[in-house]
Formats: C-alpha cells, sequence, structure tokens
C-alpha cells in the first residue's frame, strides 16, 4: 500500500509540474502581456515601463521558475486588476465555489443513485432503456444552455429561484442542478454496473433462499457493494463540478473561484489566471489521489 501511495504521490507531481507549465505558457501565448496591462490607449513608453517593472523583459525560462517558485512557497502573486495578493482573492471566493461544488454532487447522488438502483432491477425493460436515455442526454446537454434554460423558465418565467447570486441557499439551487447534471450520467451507469452485478452474486441468491424481502435484499445487501466503488468516483466527479464552476459561476453570476477566472480573463490579469487554473487542478489532482487510495483500501488487486 505505501508503494501505490507513494507512486500515486509522484504521478500527481508530474501532473501538477504539467499544469504550471502549460498554464504560464497559455497566457504568454495570448499576446504582449506588458501592452494587455497598460491598455489600448497606452504609448509605447508606458508598455515599456510596465514590461521592465513586471519583469516582461526576462527570457521566459527565468520567469517560469521564478513563478514555479514563490507558487511552490504558498506564493502565487499579486493581481494586477486589485493590486492585491492572489492568494487573498481566491481564498475569498473559494467558500462560494465549495457550496457549489457539494450541492451540485449531493443532487447527482441523490438522483443518480436511485435511478441506478431502479435501472438495474428492471434491466433490460423499457424503464432501464427511459433512464439510460436520460443519462445520455445529461452527458451530451451543454452546461451553459441548460442554465439558460432554467434562468428563462424558473427564474424569469415561474419566477421560483433567483437567477443571480449567493446571498441566499435557494441561489445556488439552479447552478446545483446545472452541475449535477453533468454527474448523473457517471454516476448512474456505475450504480447500475454494480447492482446488476451484485445481483447476479452468490449471496444474493442465498439471501432469496432464507425468505429476505426484495427491499431488504436489494437496499442492504446489493446496493452495500454496489455502493462502493460510486462513493469513490464521487470523489472524481467533485473536482470535475469545481473545475466546471467556471462556466456555471459566469451564468449565474455566482462571486466564487470560477467567477474570478472569468472576471480576469476579460480583464488580461494573467497572475490571477495562472492562479486559478493551478489552484483548481490541485484540487482535482487531491480528490482523483484520494478516489484512487479508496479504490486501492476497497480492492487490493489495484496496488499491484
Amino acid at each position: 500500500m505505501v508503494l501505490f501511495v507513494v507512486r500515486r504521490l509522484w504521478l500527481a507531481a508530474l501532473v501538477c509540474l504539467t499544469v504550471l507549465v502549460v498554464s504560464f505558457v497559455l497566457t504568454r501565448l495570448s499576446g504582449d502581456l506588458a501592452a494587455s496591462i497598460a491598455g489600448p490607449n497606452a504609448s509605447a513608453a508606458d508598455v515599456a515601463i510596465i514590461t521592465r517593472n513586471y519583469g516582461l523583459d526576462r527570457p521566459l525560462v527565468v520567469q517560469f521558475l521564478e513563478w514555479a517558485g514563490h507558487a511552490a512557497e504558498g506564493d502565487l502573486g499579486r493581481s494586477f486588476l486589485y493590486h492585491v495578493p492572489v492568494w487573498g482573492l481566491i481564498r475569498d471566493r473559494l467558500p462560494v465555489t465549495l457550496a457549489l461544488g457539494l450541492t451540485g454532487l449531493a443532487i447527482a447522488l441523490l438522483v443518480a443513485l436511485p435511478l441506478g438502483i431502479l435501472a438495474a432491477v428492471r434491466e433490460g425493460s423499457a424503464m432501464d432503456r427511459g433512464i439510460m436515455m436520460v443519462a445520455l442526454l445529461g452527458q451530451a446537454m451543454p452546461g451553459f444552455w441548460f442554465g439558460l434554460v432554467m434562468i428563462v423558465l424558473l427564474g424569469l418565467d415561474l419566477q421560483w429561484l433567483p437567477i443571480s447570486g449567493g446571498d441566499t441557499w435557494q441561489g445556488y439551487i439552479m447552478p446545483g442542478i446545472v452541475l449535477a447534471f453533468s454527474a448523473i450520467p457517471a454516476l448512474m451507469r456505475l450504480t447500475r454496473s454494480g447492482m446488476i452485478d451484485a445481483l447476479a452474486a452468490d449471496y444474493i441468491r442465498t439471501a432469496r433462499a432464507k425468505g429476505l424481502s426484495r427491499a431488504k435484499i436489494i437496499l442492504k445487501h446489493a446496493l452495500r457493494n454496489a455502493a462502493m466503488p460510486v462513493v469513490s468516483i464521487a470523489a472524481v466527479q467533485l473536482g470535475f463540478m469545481l473545475g466546471g464552476s467556471v462556466v456555471i459561476e459566469s451564468v449565474f453570476a455566482l462571486p466564487g473561484v470560477g467567477y474570478l477566472a472569468w472576471e480576469s480573463i476579460t480583464k488580461n490579469d494573467f497572475p490571477v489566471v495562472q492562479a486559478v487554473v493551478l489552484f483548481l487542478a490541485v484540487i482535482y489532482i487531491a480528490l482523483t489521489l484520494l478516489a484512487d487510495m479508496m479504490n486501492a483500501l476497497l480492492d487490493p488487486r489495484l496496488r499491484g
């Protein structure tokens, strides 16, 4: 188990390094950073001063090593727009993003588990095919389009829910549903396949022979084993949701880390863009590592 964890930690470190390089290179390929910071009406002298003050005239390798070294120490730089440390901006917005991600994950589990169980129990029936069709639809539907449809129907036409902002818990319902819709297909299919395998196992036939009720067999015996991989993969889905918050928070104007990234992209605040990409990537890597470790604990065969 120790060797397995060491291998996963080494792989996670390599992925973090790759994210560092890619995020740095992409911001530099987007154009002249000094000209973007100075604005469209700046003179050549103004651009030259900004280039010198921000160290943009140094070789790219030197700029990257300096930024990566500071990032490793927890210093993500200062915002060009707000003139404050980037970590402070992320820390202040993080609760909104976490609340949104956890809301989406809770909704996804509440929907995916019952539907997956129902599809497995009615395997091959019209209900099973209909549930799988819903899963396919959820996987193909763009999140931003679904969010706009919900805003029009539930926010503007019916006025059931607020269309923007996170001042109240109601403001998280619509964006949470949109995030959940992207995770429901994977969770539903995994629940269904796990339940089908569990219901065909010998211990289920033994439980039936003992005269246990169908509900007790499904909920107490089969679901206990089928839900184990679902719980571990839920951590990965949470990582996807936090990464997808950039689009959803922009659509619903939620002041989270994703909306901060969108603001920074539109206003050329490149230190914040780099930091948010790195921060979300690290969270996703950590959650993936947690899921791998949970799977290894549940199934010793994966440790080899």
